[in-house]
């Protein structure tokens, strides 16, 4: 076999197919190579009504545009006659099966009938073999039933997140989130959240009251558990208090000794994986599943993506054991299982997708690091376990006294089996005296017991991740996402113990749905989805007639929600603040004149009070005045805007133009894609005065930009308050170029390098320490050719300058003219795209 790289690895061998000799390319995909969103002339908040949407077309674009993957596929089908399909056995690897065959041109214009799915859910020689034997058309059927999920959440989601964004936005000064986002499977699981919420917040403690009689018997004292457990009523309580009291002799009725077995576990998927993560390692589901994918491509465990339970007939466990029966940390008993054989493991689901999850090569900790370590442990132990025998012996004796029952159960274990692999699932042992049916004893005393019922804790992540696989929210792959994003949009806070509190954000939009919708919030809505699409991947429905019969109901809702959207309105209104009383008097509005407020709570923004405008800010950084300077274009008050830590960017910025860009085609330097994207609604988006070509304005990038960075396709700019320390930063990495120090004053010119088309800059020098002869103190020159300049700099998080270079816009940068000349004043018509420069 030779392997040679692509976008991907593409393997190639000799082997026979179908009876011929062939010759076989073996590739790969990552994950979705398309995925869906609105055309560019939806993408406009402003201009599209959210209504609009429900019936708007969508399009598939590549997701990956960076990885190549549809034209290393297109590449790599040239000249192959037949396509063997092995992705993922579930809807979406179907999907992506479908996204393959229209990539390799088959079924276009290559013979669609010389196409195959391959059917498996173990990746073991044998199964791969047999598999091969019984190839399979792809079904289209599984394929639409995504393609329908992808556009009923796309278009449901889009038109409820823009529609509240829309509302909300600039209405309270104290509302932590630029997007108020709405999603059929991301809001059901934050009303699980809030719902617990609600029941410990209203939850009101209640007394109860329970016996326990005590007895001393062969030295052992003994208190027995009461068949009722507890009582509300505390006369009722007293009444049979004083029965037993005064009956004071216990009665053996039953002596029960049975096998109980604590069975051992089944297969691990990756919902269980999530949970034990979450809850005994203390992993958020995002970081969990990164860590196991990483565990994954180095070859440490089989894939972590799996919905199934059960181990294929056809696994091979004893491999699987031999590669563990070196590791120093459970290598002896990987050699007993070996020796005395381990057991069939406990019956599972098989979902038709992969086996549960195993390791597949043995590691230790220096090798893995503490966190991926402690996760490959768990797999490994799981594994162990779930082939290890259990067996426990339980005794259960029961008594009576004064007409009430009670009980004692005592622990003998026999066998430890799975829990000396798994020791925090161990049953303690609990020795009790030996009694005979018959035998009367006294009590030594008769506790009445009072106590509260106690408030349930915040929903934890595990038990988060167990409603939603229950109620069909999301999938193995989709279950981290949903609950990262309403961690990441301030709708619930991850406390000790990885439990889910929610915000004053997460308690409204829920409670507004409440009053509104509660289908909105509810899981029944999810299930109703999935149910149309089961009977559209089972073939009983055509996908268009469910994606439209669901989009229609979401529709409806959607109208009622939009006039009855005042009523959550009262709920923000109780909890938030009025923008018009928050925030301090900061820069001049370019409209009105008048001082806009400054709002520092996340995310940051100015608010025109007379205009009703706002117009939000970079986040994580501060926000002062510049010079009362004003943008030549609007005449809106310039800010600077700085980044945290000693070398952090300082640049300056128009609020009009950070959120309005005067200039098609800029690429945004905070998120980058332009405010109102579907697939990420609202995402931070602004042109700062560093990215602005404005020919004129000497704040922008034409006459502040110096030379090209010598990391990337960015511009060194000179940054407009270093002083004294002054510096350029590139407006795309964090490469830094340290200027002279001591220097009063640096600026730009007019004038350009002959050499290199480098801007020429000005150095005004300290008269103490000039460097410049007879005293001088200005000086003009390039940092990339005058000697005495590029002898001063220094370059900090980035590759060195090259001192001269071949004539032609800073070749000399090293990077064969990449980004260089971005200053030039050949650049600077407004109308052209600078996308790609």
């Amino acid at each position: 076999m030779s392997t040679r790289r692509g976008s991907t690895e593409v393997h190639e061998f000799d082997g026979v197919f179908l009876g011929f000799n062939v010759q076989y390319k073996v590739t790969s995909v990552i994950g979705h190579v398309f995925g869906l969103d609105f055309p560019a002339t939806y993408q406009d908040w402003k201009a599209t009504d959210p209504l609009d949407l429900f019936e708007a077309p969508t399009v598939k674009t590549e997701s990956n545009p960076k990885a190549h993957i549809r034209r290393h596929l297109s590449q790599e089908a040239l000249g192959c006659g037949y396509l063997v399909l092995w992705l993922d056995c579930d809807r979406e690897g179907e999907n992506i099966c479908f996204e393959v065959i229209e990539c390799t041109g088959f079924g276009r214009n290559k013979d669609r009938s010389k196409v195959y799915r391959a059917r498996f859910s173990s990746i073991s020689e044998k199964d791969i073999l047999k598999c091969m034997d019984n190839l399979v058309e792809p079904n289209k059927d599984e394929a639409l039933a995504v393609d329908a999920r992808q556009q009923i959440d796309l278009k449901v989601g889009v038109a409820f997140t823009r529609f509240q964004t829309a509302y909300f936005q600039g209405r309270y000064g104290n509302l932590d989130a630029r997007v108020i986002s709405y999603g059929p499977c991301q809001t059901p699981t934050l009303g699980f959240c809030v719902q617990r919420y609600l029941q410990l917040t209203t939850f009101k403690p209640e007394k109860f009251w329970t016996l326990h009689p005590y007895l001393i018997h062969d030295g052992y004292e003994i208190q027995l558990e009461w068949e009722r457990q507890k009582l509300f009523e505390l006369d009722v309580a007293t009444m049979l208090h004083k029965l037993v009291v005064g009956d004071g002799i216990l009665e053996v009725t039953d002596i029960s000794e049975k096998q109980e077995s604590k069975s051992r576990p089944s297969g691990l998927n990756t919902v269980n994986l999530l949970k034990v993560a979450s809850s005994a390692l203390g992993f958020g589901p995002q970081t969990a599943m990164q860590l196991a994918e990483r565990l994954y491509t180095q070859g440490f465990i089989s894939y972590p993506r799996t919905e199934s339970t059960a181990y294929p007939a056809s696994f091979d466990f004893r491999s699987t054991l031999a590669a563990q029966a070196n590791n120093p940390t459970w290598g002896s008993y990987v050699e007993k299982l070996l020796v005395d054989g381990y057991h069939k493991p406990k019956s599972g689901t098989d979902a038709g997708d992969h086996p549960p999850i195993t390791p597949v090569n043995s590691a230790t900790e220096v090798v893995l690091g503490n966190d991926a370590w402690r996760l490959y442990q768990y797999v490994c132990q799981h594994f162990l376990g779930s082939i290890s025998p259990d067996l426990t012996s339980s005794t259960l004796v029961k008594f009576t006294i004064g007409g009430e029952l009670f009980h004692c159960v005592g622990h003998h274990i026999t066998n430890k089996g799975f829990t000396s692999i798994m020791p925090w699932l161990a049953i303690n042992e609990k020795s009790l005296p030996q009694f005979t049916k018959g035998e009367k004893l006294k009590t030594s005393k008769v506790e009445l017991h009072e106590g509260n019922t106690t408030a349930p804790d915040f929903l934890s992540e595990s038990e988060l991740i167990s409603l939603m696989e229950k109620n069909g929210i999301g999938t193995d792959a989709s279950i981290p996402v949903h609950i990262n994003n309403i961690c990441e949009r301030n709708y619930v806070q991850v406390q000790a113990g990885r439990k889910l509190a929610p915000t004053a954000l997460g308690i409204s939009l829920i409670r507004g749905y409440q009053s509104i919708d509660a289908d909105l919030c509810l899981p029944d809505i999810r299930s109703f989805i999935e149910q149309q699409i089961t009977l559209v991947a089972k073939g009983q429905v055509d996908h268009s007639h469910v994606v439209s019969h669901v989009l229609q109901q979401f529709k409806q809702k959607f109208l009622y929600f939009t006039k009855q959207i005042g009523n959550m309105d009262v709920l923000f209104e109780a909890q938030f603040s009025q923008l018009a009383d928050s925030g301090r008097p900061l820069s001049r509005c370019g409209k009105c004149l008048r001082y806009m407020k400054y709002i520092s709570t996340r995310p940051p923004r100015l608010y025109c009070n007379t205009c009703e405008e706002v117009y939000h800010l970079p986040q994580n950084g501060t926000i002062k005045l510049y010079k009362e300077l004003t943008c030549p274009l609007d005449s809106f008050e310039l800010l600077i805007f700085s980044m945290p830590g000693p070398e952090g960017k300082s640049f300056p910025l128009c609020p009009y133009c950070y959120n309005s860009p005067p200039f098609e085609g800029i690429d945004m330097l905070f998120g980058a894609g332009r405010m109102g994207n579907s697939n990420n609604p609202g995402k931070g988006a602004g042109m700062p005065c560093f990215l602005c070509p404005h020919p004129t304005c000497r704040h922008s990038l034409i006459t502040q930009g110096v030379c090209a960075c010598p990391e990337c396709n960015g511009t060194l700019v000179l940054d407009p308050i270093g002083a004294p320390n002054w510096r350029l930063f590139c407006n795309m990495c964090n490469c830094l170029v340290l200027l002279p120090q001591g220097a009063h004053r640096v600026s730009t010119t007019p004038d350009r390098c002959p050499d290199c088309d480098s801007m020429i800059i000005e150095v005004d020098f300290n008269k103490k320490a000039t460097p410049l002869e007879d005293g001088a103190t200005l000086h003009k020159g390039c940092i990339l050719c005058d000697e005495l300049l590029h002898s001063l700099v220094v370059v900090k998080h980035g590759k060195s300058f090259s001192r001269r270079g071949a004539r032609g816009r800073g070749r000399g940068m090293g990077r064969s003219g990449r980004g260089a000349g971005r200053g030039s004043s050949k650049m600077v018509d407004p109308k052209m795209s600078f996308r790609g420069f």
